[in-house]
């Protein structure tokens, strides 16, 4: 078919064009979107860079919410598999915990039917390090006491020894793979081999009856070997802690027979306590997913109300927000180069294609693209995972197994196809007649569906901003804030040996020792201190009213050295010899007591009278999410199982080495100490990494939105040459052109602030409201996000403005309507 036409009367041009079978015409119009990439340079370089970045960023949170998402998924009974936790009414309202009374494990499985495996667990979190001695070989590693049923509620891989029968020996013990490498050359060589362990200052043997593959990182269970907690029970028997109702602690943990319901369990559990002690008549039991304890781990008002999720809820849409801002900046960038394009379209119209052929065209060249954007993409990820990594804390590996091809192929076509349609259905929509003489249509929709992207885009990077700002700001009001003890140049560790059977001269030595301030010693570590009780009682106290006290079993000198402040009355002394019949309350607990004036108040713990002879100021050993525990402190250093020393200022370095050196010396272990300020900084580690992520996520969408407007300004700027060349003809001055071009996209910005601002103080608020203790939201928080987004709008079209005036203005004036 020959089609013959004129061009401005002048050119007679003739076009033989021959219509192309359907294969012909993927590989012509292949070529001719390859071409139109070179032929358009920097708009081929924004629009793959700026969606490389785009889909680099989804990459990485893909990774990273399906390692989330993995974690404790891989128990064969993960459908069955439950932790038992408790509600107490307490004050009005319901508190939610997963310590447990000692004693229920294994009187659920015993009395409850429907329930296969049960077992209890005293976490490593509790304990520290243990030291394990195998000839002159020492060494320190994690452990835990875990009921018989363990390992065949939890799917960890047995090695060696048999799963079902492996801890019903009460002094065996269970080590991983890497552990039985280390001590004994390979797990074959472990089984029957003795270990010695010390904890409490008791010095005990184990027979290494089992061997378990090594935990991997997607398990929430952290521990190198497990004793039975029978063992655990001795242990406490010994040291005179009574195992009671009373007494809550330990974790425990269900696996239901099959076909069982968890609601069917729930209603038999739920008065289970108060049934074997009537005085713990607001404890209310029920079963919670295990497996979901990771990401929904916090509670409010008894019910599930968020937790790690949220996290994950996050940068999905943040992912999904930074694609689309990729999106639209390739939406823009194609429709402002359209009229580059205009004789094209025009006469592949003329020639009978159809809108639809068009569609295709264009739908072809945007996913063509994407590939080219993922293959740059990759690249960034590969570069960035390890810096990745270590913001996140884990070891993601960037595989190329099936389901990764599928999943990026399955985003490359779809972030194509999105990206490509509205430049598709925008450029297939011309009329020939106006297309061949290079007139663009301009209507209202279609102007504001450009600048409504951009303010969306916008919209999205100031509600970033504002949110980094303020997640930021509260994780250093946390770290500033008062705890009621100075947490500074505080180290601890654990005693062992003739430090724990000598410790009184133990301490006094090393009190003598230069640089150390003070020195003490206590039961538990200081942070993550789970266990609590409500056996205690005091005169006037509603015989209804169950209220949950933190326990602090302590030495002389534990309020001096972490420098508590005492409200009323005295510290614990050696000049007092009854003081082992005392107790010290915080405030929390004086208040929910009711007491008018405490001082010399005998109250009952455990059954014994104790007399109250001081009252300290509230002090925070947990997280700021939750409001202050009423807690005591009683005098029992046989108890105690930590040294805790305060180093004198700008003594650190000197002072631990003598201090190492002497405990070498004094006991025969190994000296491995922690220092108190960094256990605070992994109580906020969630928060740390997500405001580290956020951060330059957020910087990702900034730089995204200023390509949009990139786009939008040259969209812009190319339909208005003619106006730019008039103007400059006519004497109008570089500065005043950029004011006129500009101030339309500046009010763009100032609309999206208009919307985001508000959204922004929504978002922010809600997060906080998470925290007991919390900052409050500032105006200049917003003006400087605001003043930030406006700087480097600015910044990006005046750039562009400023490259546009300096053309000469002859070849504007030069150009066709």
């Amino acid at each position: 078919m020959v089609i013959s036409f004129f061009t401005d009367g002048i050119k007679f041009v003739s076009l033989r064009i021959t219509i192309c079978k359907p294969k012909n015409m993927l590989y012509h119009n292949f070529l001719i979107s390859i071409r139109n990439f070179f032929k358009n340079k920097l708009s081929f370089f924004i629009n793959v860079f700026g969606l490389a970045i785009g889909l680099a960023s989804v990459i990485l949170i893909y990774m990273w919410i399906s390692s989330e998402l993995g974690v404790d998924k891989f128990h064969e009974n993960d459908d069955r598999l439950f932790q038992v936790m408790e509600n107490q009414v307490l004050g009005g309202e319901i508190v939610t915990q997963g310590a447990t009374p000692d004693l229920l494990a294994e009187t659920l499985k015993n009395e409850v039917s429907g329930i296969e495996y049960a077992a209890a667990v005293a976490p490593s979190s509790w304990f520290g390090d243990f030291t394990l001695r195998v000839g002159l070989d020492v060494i320190k590693q994690k452990g835990q006491f875990v009921g018989k049923d363990y390992f065949s509620i939890f799917s960890f891989t047995m090695l060696k020894g048999d799963a079902k029968t492996v801890l019903h020996d009460r002094n065996n013990i269970v080590i991983s793979k890497d552990l039985a490498t280390k001590l004994f050359g390979s797990p074959e060589q472990a089984i029957g081999q003795s270990i010695e362990w010390n904890l409490i200052g008791k010095q005990k043997e184990s027979r290494v009856a089992g061997v378990f593959e090594t935990l991997s990182a997607n398990s929430t269970e952290e521990f190198d070997f497990v004793i039975p907690y029978q063992k655990f029970v001795d242990l406490s028997n010994e040291i005179g802690r009574p195992m009671t109702w009373g007494n809550h602690g330990p974790h425990t943990y269900i696996v239901l027979e099959k076909n069982v319901t968890s609601e069917r369990i729930d209603k038999l559990i739920k008065d289970f306590i108060t049934k074997k002690d009537k005085n713990q008549d607001n404890v209310i039991l029920f079963l919670k997913e295990y497996s979901s304890n990771y990401l929904y781990g916090e509670f409010e008002n008894g019910t599930v109300s968020g937790g790690r999720i949220s996290n994950v809820r996050l940068f999905a849409l943040i992912a999904i927000f930074i694609l689309t801002m990729a999106c639209i900046n390739f939406m823009n960038l194609s429709t402002a180069k359209a009229t580059r394009r205009l004789k094209e379209i025009g006469v592949k119209k003329a020639i009978g294609a159809s809108r639809l052929d068009l569609i295709i065209q264009y739908l072809g060249e945007s996913v063509i693209l994407s590939f080219i954007a993922m293959f740059f993409a990759i690249i960034i990820v590969l570069l960035v995972l390890p810096q990745f990594n270590e913001i996140i804390g884990k070891t993601l590996e960037f595989n190329f197994t099936l389901e990764m091809i599928l999943a990026l192929a399955f985003i490359c076509i779809v972030t194509g196809l999105i990206a490509g349609s509205y430049p598709a259905i925008y450029l297939s929509g011309f009329e020939p007649a106006k297309v061949l003489k290079g007139k663009l249509s301009n209507s209202f929709l279609e102007i504001w569906t450009r600048k409504g992207l951009v303010i969306f885009q916008f919209i999205l990077s100031v509600i970033l901003i504002v949110s980094v700002m303020v997640v930021y700001q509260q994780i250093q009001f946390i770290q500033n804030k008062n705890l009621g003890f100075d947490k500074a140049n505080i180290v601890y560790f654990t005693l062992e040996g003739r430090a724990k059977s000598n410790l009184d001269p133990f301490l006094k030595e090393l009190k003598a020792i230069p640089g150390v301030e003070n020195a003490t010693s206590i039961e538990n570590s200081l942070v993550g201190n789970e266990g609590y009780t409500v056996d205690v009682n005091w005169q006037g106290k509603d015989l209804d009213q169950l209220v949950n006290f933190t326990s602090f079993q302590i030495n002389h000198d534990f309020i001096e050295t972490l420098g508590i402040e005492l409200s009323e009355g005295r510290s614990f002394s050696e000049n007092y010899v009854a003081d082992n019949t005392k107790i010290i309350l915080n405030k929390a607990a004086i208040e929910v007591m009711g007491l008018k004036s405490p001082i010399g108040t005998t109250i009952q713990l455990w059954g014994e009278n104790k007399e109250i002879i001081g009252v300290v100021e509230n002090f925070y050993f947990e997280s700021f999410r939750n409001n202050v525990k009423p807690a005591f402190m009683i005098l029992s250093p046989n108890k105690t199982l930590i040294s805790v020393v305060r180093i004198k200022n700008g003594a650190m370095k000197n002072t631990l080495s003598r201090i190492g050196s002497f405990y070498k010396n004094y006991t025969n272990f190994s000296f491995d100490y922690k220092f108190l300020d960094d256990d605070f900084e992994k109580l906020y580690e969630t928060e740390n990494r997500i405001a580290e992520l956020s951060k330059y996520f957020a910087l990702l969408a900034i730089f995204i939105s200023c390509l949009g407007l990139f786009g939008l300004s040259a969209f812009t700027l190319e339909r208005r040459k003619k106006e730019i060349g008039i103007r400059k003809s006519l004497g109008s001055t570089n500065m005043g052109i950029v004011y006129v071009l500009s101030k339309e996209f500046v009010v763009l910005v100032l609309f999206s602030l208009f919307i985001s601002l508000p959204l922004s103080f929504y978002i922010t608020k809600s997060w906080l409201m998470g925290f007991s203790y919390r900052i409050e939201l500032q105006v200049w928080y917003f003006l400087l996000a605001g003043l930030f987004a406006i700087i480097i709008a600015s910044l990006s079209i005046i750039l562009q403005t400023i490259k546009s005036i300096n053309v000469d203005p002859v070849e504007y004036l030069r150009e066709n309507d």
